[in-house]
């Protein structure tokens, strides 16, 4: 089984396993060692509903962003 996910010396932050290269998909992303860490940190500290809220917020701000900038560039257009 895996290890537990490692907090800092001083427990404000999570140890992650890094990686120098980016993930090129969507599944190799999701296998990265940075975010197989953050899922297995969410699991272990049952932050499930609190996790999705915050990515939640995140969709809902940039679909907001974007309803913004697309009227812009079509003004910008004509």
């Amino acid at each position: 089984m895996a290890e537990k996910v490692k907090l800092s010396e001083d427990g404000s932050s999570i140890d992650f396993v890094t990686s120098d290269s980016l993930p090129t998909s969507l599944k190799k992303f999701r296998q990265s060692p940075e975010i197989e860490g953050f899922y297995r940190f969410v699991y272990e500290n049952d932050l499930q509903r609190e996790a999705f809220d915050i990515l939640d917020k995140i969709v809902q701000r940039r679909k907001a962003l974007k309803v913004k900038v697309k009227p812009a560039k079509v003004a910008k257009t004509k």
